[in-house]
């Protein structure tokens, strides 16, 4: 016994579908699961190339249709070896295929179908993709596409900076070398001038870039690990999550461990020479005695900078080779200085006035010291913003126990393929995701979701990869491997999300990237004004001015400020079961002052079901037997009500003449030969249907907030069938933890105003919108915002796509589609509306985090540069020593990376 789910193309209407139904039913023995105009759920003894042949008997077309661009294969017999492959696949309807090209028709997705040819060594890329069964999904809201589509340039900056470029894929890279925003600035630079390269986001707290490119090839990749290198850095392409997050870690613990040593070396150097220094030891040379000594305490510091200082010196060498100017320059021109000047002076006293023969080798020494051990700190606090995304790898197991004729056998996860039976003990995690076919279990989701109660599985329901097993034992078949597992995706989201830039980030950006220039200028102008009008020895003040001016500098503070609340941030909503495409996402949440919830399915359970039937003129049997009958070829969640609960009570099903479904409004067909009407009461009034016989019963409805659906036969109303849809839990807790932080709530739902208003009364909403069209719900986005909200859209359906899309903020729930998750730029793992509170509150604390330390560098060097380049000599006398900006500068990155991982402390109320 096979099962298939056949995307379908070609059908306009349930009409058609049925259509399909009588066929392979005539033609097979078929049980059908699901049937609707794109796709059709069967299980049947018969092939999937028999089933297709009965579907496009009719005109119609099955499968998706791929074609792709081959490479690796040299000859015949590989070309031979695919189709053989392809062949024994029962997924894959028909196929031609070359050396160097294949089309394809087959229920794999791209991916899939990529994954598979991969299996065998070869390489298959995108060139031109038709995907029947979202092409008709989306064929279905062509209009309200076009509406998004407006909407979204309407929107200008706010999400377009960080959004993928459309047709892409993304290359995983670790950078070495970048030691601030100028370097960051320079990567992006370097990256987005390979030819192919769509866009770069480059993340300096984590090392790493995420690169959207036009095509995914070895020749491309070369071309950007050597672009990157011209720049004067070190790139690395990555596979994976895993292998990003383990280099990731492995690159952190070396950085560690030099950053380590280099800060031992320098204070060991230089903590004794200011002590001497302090405690009033001669630093002068006025003999040949003090030259020798100073000399060898010299080049003991030349072998200290050559050594723990090399990567200072190094980096800014290559930066000077490539016309920019970074952190490591201002470092390296300020200790440089100091030796340099030290040792003119040891070596040619004579060349000095008595009173500026002074060494500062202490300086240059606990410099490097100082500037190490701050980086040393600021490593180990980076490790732990990214803890987050290491947990979410970490789901995944390792070894897998799949089924085979000789029993049970354990394997690597990477060495499971699509269609394998695997087995999950109790205890255990899913290594991938699958069908479960046989057994039953609670599996605990928290981990992906935040639900904290585990949720039933059997026969037939999907299970994640990184779940747990709690209590009974599951076969699975494997769907999704790899990269196409759920889990794999929000990691991919996850890392992407915390590689943007908020609109905030601009700025600090601008700021930067002529940062360092200025400050070389300021140290120069210092310099001057010192030699022109300040005090004896000239020479010595003018070198501690402009080494101290160059040193107490920080762009590292600068360039860290905002990535590191981004990375903690969107870390930390993917705890709470919220994924964030972007950071610019973050930013406009704190803004938010009006959310707009969808009713069914975000409010609401989205499970509605039968509360009553009332008749007139009619018995119940023969009410629910014309219903059935109708509703039995809709997909609305209404009309599925009234099918379940027909099915309860065993309704015949009479026979129907003809059936047209009126879009948000009812059903229109004809039952020996009288014209058969049902849907709202809406409805009924503008087909002229009075409504009065059954005044009571409707009265009853809205005041149980239950959505009465109008039957009326030749023109008479026969009878209601009152549906309600339970309310969630916590939506009432939702709505009002979003009111008592000043947030206005509305609800959009096309259900009758007796019962929004009942809807909306219990749960406290600030605004009820009701009776809205589906597409309407965009146009009352774009009115709350002409009102001047900033307006946040909750929704789960195909049809609220382009309000999400036009909505400043589009919220989608993980239960909804995939048109809606599109569409937004926050997605709910969970059912929850609890949720969208916790996110708002995460956004804002997020936000505030940023601006915190970018306050604080841009107070640091606002204050911190002026007092180095001795502004407050001439009133009190007061000159900052190099070295008290070297432990100021490294301060100043410690304070911006606790700040940040003060984040991961948020906790939600």
């Amino acid at each position: 016994m096979y099962q298939f789910v056949i995307p379908l193309s070609g059908l306009n209407c349930m009409g058609c579908a049925r259509k399909v139904e009588k066929a392979l039913h005539a033609n097979h023995d078929v049980e059908i699961l699901t049937l609707s105009p794109t796709q059709v759920e069967v299980k049947t003894e018969s092939s999937l190339k028999e089933l297709v042949s009965s579907i496009e008997s009719l005109g119609y077309q099955a499968g998706n249709q791929y074609e792709l661009n081959l490479s690796g294969l040299s000859c015949g017999g590989c070309v031979k070896k695919l189709s053989s492959l392809l062949d024994s696949h029962q997924d894959v309807i028909s196929f031609e295929a070359s050396t160097t090209h294949l089309e394809i028709r087959t229920l794999l997705s791209e991916q899939q179908v990529i994954e598979l040819v991969a299996s065998l060594g070869y390489t298959a890329n995108n060139s031109a993709v038709t995907d029947n069964s979202v092409a008709e999904e989306h064929k279905a809201i062509t209009p309200d596409q076009r509406q998004s589509q407006t909407y979204q340039s309407e929107k200008g900056d706010q999400a377009a900076p960080d959004e993928q470029p459309a047709g892409t894929a993304q290359l995983q890279m670790l950078i070495q070398g970048m030691t601030c925003a100028s370097c960051v600035a320079s990567v992006e630079k370097a990256l987005t001038n390979v030819q192919g390269v769509e866009k770069a986001q480059v993340n300096l707290a984590e090392q790493s870039a995420l690169v959207f490119v036009t095509e995914d090839s070895d020749s491309l990749h070369q071309s950007i690990l050597q672009s990157v290198k011209q720049a004067g850095y070190q790139g690395e392409v990555l596979q994976d999550a895993a292998t990003q997050q383990e280099k990731q870690a492995q690159q952190q613990r070396q950085q560690q461990k030099r950053f380590k040593l280099d800060a031992i070396a320098g204070l060991v150097v230089g903590a004794p020479l200011m002590i001497w220094g302090v405690a009033g030891g001669n630093m002068m040379i006025r003999n040949t005695n003090d030259q020798l000594v100073w000399g060898a305490i010299g080049i003991v510091c030349l072998l200290l900078l050559a050594t723990a200082g090399k990567q200072f010196f190094s980096n800014a060498w290559l930066a000077a080779t490539h016309k920019r100017a970074t952190m490591d320059t201002l470092v390296a021109l300020g200790t440089g200085a100091a030796w340099f000047y030290s040792m003119l002076v040891v070596i040619f006293p004579d060349w000095f006035p008595m009173a500026s023969r002074h060494v500062y080798f202490e300086a240059s020494a606990m410099i490097i010291g100082l500037i190490s051990l701050g980086h040393y700190i600021e490593a180990k606090a980076k490790a732990n913003t990214t803890r987050s995304l290491q947990a979410l790898v970490n789901l995944q197991p390792q070894q897998a126990t799949v089924i085979t004729e000789q029993g049970d056998k354990q394997i690597a996860v990477e060495e499971i393929t699509l269609g394998m039976k695997l087995r999950i003990k109790p205890g255990e995690k899913v290594p991938v995701d699958g069908t479960v076919i046989n057994g039953e279990s609670y599996i605990d989701e928290s981990m992906l979701t935040g639900e904290p109660v585990p949720v039933l599985k059997a026969q037939e329901a999907h299970v994640s990869a990184g779940t747990l097993n709690t209590d009974g034992s599951l076969t699975i078949e494997a769907t999704g491997i790899g990269a196409n597992t759920m889990l794999a995706r929000i990691i991919r989201m996850v890392r992407s999300a915390q590689s943007s830039k908020p609109a905030i980030a601009k700025l600090a950006d601008q700021i930067s990237s002529v940062f360092v220039p200025v400050v070389v200028g300021i140290a120069i102008l210092a310099a001057l004004v010192w030699f022109a009008v300040g005090p004896e020895p000239k020479a010595s003040y003018m070198l501690v001015v402009t080494t101290t001016v160059l040193i107490i500098a920080c762009p590292c503070a600068l360039g860290l400020a905002t990535p590191l609340s981004v990375t903690v941030g969107v870390g930390k909503a993917a705890e709470l079961g919220i994924l964030i495409k972007d950071a610019d996402a973050l930013q406009l949440a704190s803004k938010i002052d009006t959310v707009v919830f969808d009713k069914t399915g975000t409010l609401t359970q989205g499970k509605p079901s039968v509360q009553q039937v009332f008749t007139q003129t009619t018995s119940q049997e023969e009410l629910l037997g014309l219903a059935y009958a109708a509703e039995r070829q809709s997909e609305h969640p209404l009309a599925k009500a009234v099918c379940n609960f027909a099915n309860q009570h065993d309704t015949q099903e009479v026979t129907l003449d003809k059936f047209e479904n009126v879009r948000g409004r009812g059903i229109l067909a004809t039952y020996q030969g009288k014209p058969l009407l049902i849907g709202s009461l809406q409805f009924m009034q503008a087909e002229n249907v009075a409504t009065e016989a059954l005044q009571d019963e409707i009265d009853e409805c809205a005041q149980n907030a239950w959505t009465p659906v109008a039957v009326a036969l030749d023109g008479e109303l026969v009878g209601l069938i009152a549906i309600a849809d339970p309310i969630k839990s916590d939506a009432k807790q939702a709505l009002s933890a979003l009111k008592s932080q000043g947030i206005k709530t509305v609800m959009l739902t096309g259900d009758n105003q007796h019962v929004a208003n009942a809807i909306g009364q219990e749960l406290g909403i600030d605004e009820v919108i009701a009776q809205v069209m589906p597409d309407e719900k965009a146009q009352h986005i774009e009115q709350l915002q002409s009102q001047g909200h900033v307006v946040a859209m909750v929704g789960d359906g195909i049809n609220d796509a382009p309000a999400l899309a036009l909505a400043n903020l589009g919220i989608a729930m993980g239960s909804g589609s995939d048109v809606a998750i599109e569409s937004s730029q926050m997605t709910i793992l969970n059912t929850s509306p609890m949720a969208v509170v916790h996110a708002i509150e995460l956004s804002r604390a997020t936000l505030k985090n940023m601006k915190q330390n970018l306050f604080g560098a841009f107070v640091y060097n606002s204050l911190g540069i002026p007092v180095a380049a001795g502004v407050l000599y001439p009133a009190f006398g007061f000159l900052l020593s190099p070295v008290v900006a070297g432990a100021a500068m490294a301060l100043s990155s410690i304070t911006v990376v606790s700040n940040a991982n003060r984040l991961r402390l948020f906790s939600v109320k």
